[in-house]
């Protein structure tokens, strides 16, 4: 080969090679696109423990992605008002919310099995049906009819019974007590004569001092005590037999979710499942502290009695009889979870129960 030739046939590889490198960049760029989502929140930023679920997501995703796929995130009323988190993801006015499905019943009550429902799942329960049982497909398959793709991303565990102003020791004393409580609790509530109220977290405070409702229920000691309920209503009672494990949601625009790339939704979807686990730790960790304080300033713990128990597990019977009877969505998926739930609590009875209990023998007896 002479010189010319070589030159000449190296000169149309080099530019080959460089035509083939501008090609392939815009291929590269696509699968890594930049994409910058807007998240609303159910909650103001000073809960931070629930809100910093979504910050959990939002850091995470940035840190998969070296920053080109990043989420902001925005307190409740910095763009549309708490309890409106899903409606404005549905719509494609946000991309995303951090939100509980329950606020959402008032639209269909199949809503209120993806956070929880009065006598459902505890917390290791519920993770155990969304991720290896039926709960997110379902849930999913019931979502996608308004738009929506979810993802579990927090659960507090078992909360609080809420905070009243008086004792609450029969069924009788539950009539006509304004309450503010969420999901299909506040049927179950009305079936035995209260009156529900459903109020933004951010509202129940004023609305508590002011009297415009006499009991209110939200998470646990460490968000209540933040919250101040504990100058306006010194009657904490326990458990929150309508929230044994709820779950904070995810909500993506089913467009959006759908249009992402599929290693952006493996990293949303990694995110959200350690915010899941990230908040109950958080939670486990607070209460203990903060349960404490509220006692030191005066708040009076009560179990609710067997009785209110047992007429509430009751009346939530009917109230999922009655649903099931004219909702298909809410029938498929409450049966499901209850399947679960009983081969479920045949298992936890032998090795939770058991243990836990006999863990709390000795630190009752100061052995621990």
């Amino acid at each position: 080969m002479d010189r010319r030739s070589f030159i000449k046939n190296a000169g149309v590889a080099s530019a080959g090679v460089a035509a083939s490198t501008v090609l392939a960049a815009p291929a590269i760029a696509q699968t890594n696109p930049k994409i910058t989502w807007r998240l609303t929140s159910s909650f103001p930023k000073s809960l931070d423990t629930i809100f910093g679920g979504a910050e959990d997501v939002a850091a995470r995703v940035a840190a998969a992605t070296d920053g080109n796929f990043t989420i902001q995130t925005f307190a409740a009323g910095e763009i549309v008002p708490g309890l409106q988190a899903a409606d404005a993801v549905s719509a494609g006015t946000v991309e995303m919310c951090h939100t509980c499905s329950y606020y959402y019943v008032g639209k269909d009550p199949t809503f209120a099995i993806g956070t929880a429902i009065p006598f459902g799942l505890n917390a290791r329960l519920t993770n155990s049906w969304f991720y290896n049982g039926n709960g997110n497909t379902l849930l999913n398959e019931f979502y996608a009819k308004h738009n929506l793709y979810g993802m579990i991303s927090g659960n507090t565990g078992a909360q609080m019974g809420g905070w009243f102003r008086k004792e609450i020791n029969t069924v009788d004393d539950i009539k006509g007590v304004k309450m503010r409580i969420a999901g299909l609790a506040g049927k179950v509530i009305e079936k035995l004569g209260g009156v529900p109220q459903q109020i933004a977290g951010g509202d129940i405070y004023p609305a508590l001092e002011k009297g415009t409702i006499d009991a209110a229920e939200w998470v646990g000691p460490y968000d209540d005590h933040k919250l101040g309920f504990y100058k306006v209503a010194k009657y904490y009672y326990y458990p929150a037999f309508w929230e044994g494990g709820p779950v904070i949601h995810s909500f993506v625009n089913l467009d959006k979710w759908n249009s992402l790339p599929k290693s952006y939704q493996a990293v949303l979807q990694d995110a959200c499942s350690f915010a899941n686990t990230n908040m109950m730790a958080k939670y486990d960790s607070k209460n203990p502290t903060a349960i404490k304080q509220l006692v030191g300033e005066g708040t009076i713990l009560r179990p609710f009695s067997q009785e209110i128990l047992e007429a509430c597990y009751n009346a939530a019977l009917e109230v999922y009889a009655e649903i099931s009877a004219t909702n298909a969505d809410f029938k498929k998926i409450y049966e499901d979870q209850v399947a679960f739930k009983r081969e479920g609590y045949l298992w936890m009875q032998l090795s939770e129960y058991t243990f836990d209990t006999f863990m709390m023998i000795q630190q009752r007896n100061g052995k621990l």
